[in-house]
């Protein structure tokens, strides 16, 4: 089992307390964290990394993603989310195959790994390919195919509803594997873009194999209001709790639109919420109302959503954006301090993946980061929790360890041929798609 030491660090260990220890030593054996204190641990070490001084903590959980979406990166913008699906996404992603998917998965993972990010939850089509970049990435990634259906609820049937064949090829192909670096999640796309008959066939198939599930939700008062139109003023989170799809830990990305009583069945059942601010600003969705729903006791992680309604994978600068827009709403700059972020975007995502991550003690995984405050940016620092929300950006990271192994380090990819990958999308992907 190979043994790692990182020293001379600011270890920043996302523990209830907040604590940032100085000069830090934390061991890693194996995919985890072993010992951390001030004094070196005894024994040898396969490998050591000296720290410099800089600030370590734990890798952020993007917890709402649709990687291969990098492909549309600046395209089709100036629409609000319904034009934006069906007159720009949904024609361009009808021409993907395979190799592309491969090839615009893999630029996605190198974005988030040299900014910090070391374990995802991605819901996407041709889900498998995904998976296979995933694996040689080396992040963890939770993975759904999203799935839809537009018949008439009389006609379905498992048997010929291609996203139920998709989620059982998937869950027994991937499902654990790397040791639980993949975890496949049942998935629902969303209320909006399905009916009874899936709902209820992926809530049993869920609580079957014991999946997670992920959603999205109330991203739009379209949405939102055309739901409750459809089923007597209920709510997509109350119509989808009707028929289980809840039971299991689950993931609701967006939530802009959810109510009170929404937050009740939420914190009753454990249903995380995945907020996605710029994408939600980006598309004129909304602001999900965070604070409030942390108050009424919901799990509150933080995502990108796809780049082509971000134009980056940067957690950091969805951080920035999660502390700033809710104070600016609610005329409270104690609305969302910058602890509450960071907790958003480690500890409380690895919660919503069902994930022994996000916090440096013993015991959890070793997805670390390295943060250079000696960076123009971040110095000087007088708080360095300010500075990570206000001030960091993803080209600060220079060092990301996922699972106890080094897959990024001072610009360069230990795990992927980013120069590979990028011809790829050039000379083939955006070819197929865009001629």
């Amino acid at each position: 089992m190979n043994k790692t030491l990182l020293y001379n660090c600011r270890a920043l260990l996302m523990d209830e307390a907040g604590t940032l220890l100085d000069n830090a030593y934390v061991a890693v054996e194996g995919e985890t964290i072993s010992s951390v204190g001030t004094e070196r641990p005894q024994g040898t070490f396969d490998q050591e990394i000296d720290c410099k001084g800089n600030v370590l903590m734990p890798g952020l959980v993007n917890a709402h993603t649709h990687v291969p979406m990098t492909f549309l990166r600046g395209y089709g913008g100036g629409c609000d989310l319904q034009t934006w699906l069906h007159q720009w996404i949904f024609p361009a992603e009808a021409k993907l195959d395979d190799r592309a998917v491969a090839a615009c998965a893999g630029l996605g993972l190198a974005e988030m790994i040299a900014s910090g990010v070391t374990c995802i939850a991605d819901m996407y089509m041709f889900t498998g390919t995904i998976a296979q970049q995933v694996m040689e990435a080396g992040i963890s990634a939770n993975l759904s195919c999203g799935g839809v259906y537009f018949g008439d609820p009389a006609d379905f049937s498992p048997a010929t509803c291609n996203d139920c064949y998709n989620q059982e090829k998937l869950t027994d192909l991937w499902h654990g594997a790397g040791n639980g670096q993949i975890l496949v999640d049942a998935s629902i796309h969303g209320e909006y873009t399905s009916n009874q008959p899936l709902w209820q066939w992926m809530a049993d198939y869920a609580q079957k194999k014991g999946l997670g599930m992920h959603v999205h939700v109330s991203e739009t008062s379209f949405e939102h209001e055309a739901c409750k139109s459809r089923h007597g003023g209920k709510t997509p989170i109350q119509v989808l709790d009707q028929f289980g799809v809840w039971e299991n830990r689950a993931i609701a990305a967006h939530c802009v639109w959810t109510t009170e009583e929404d937050w009740a069945i939420m914190a009753k059942k454990g249903i995380s919420c995945l907020h996605n601010p710029v994408s939600n600003l980006k598309l004129g969705s909304g602001v999900a109302p965070v604070p409030a729903m942390l108050k009424a006791g919901v799990n509150v992680a933080i995502g990108t959503d796809g780049v082509s309604s971000n134009n980056s994978h940067d957690m950091f600068e969805e951080m920035k954006f999660a502390a700033t827009i809710h104070t600016g709403v609610s005329h409270d700059p104690l609305a969302l301090l910058p602890m509450d972020v960071l907790r958003m975007a480690t500890v409380s995502g690895a919660k919503a993946l069902g994930r022994k991550a996000g916090v440096i003690a013993p015991g959890y995984m070793a997805d670390l980061i390295l943060v250079d405050f000696d960076h123009l940016g971040l110095f000087p620092c007088h708080s360095v929790k300010d500075n990570l929300i206000y001030s960091a950006n993803g080209r600060d990271v220079v060092m990301n360890m996922a699972r106890g192994k080094v897959i990024y380090q001072n610009g360069t990819f230990l795990t992927l041929d980013l120069e590979k990958i990028k011809a790829e999308v050039k000379g083939y992907a955006m070819k197929k798609v865009f001629g």
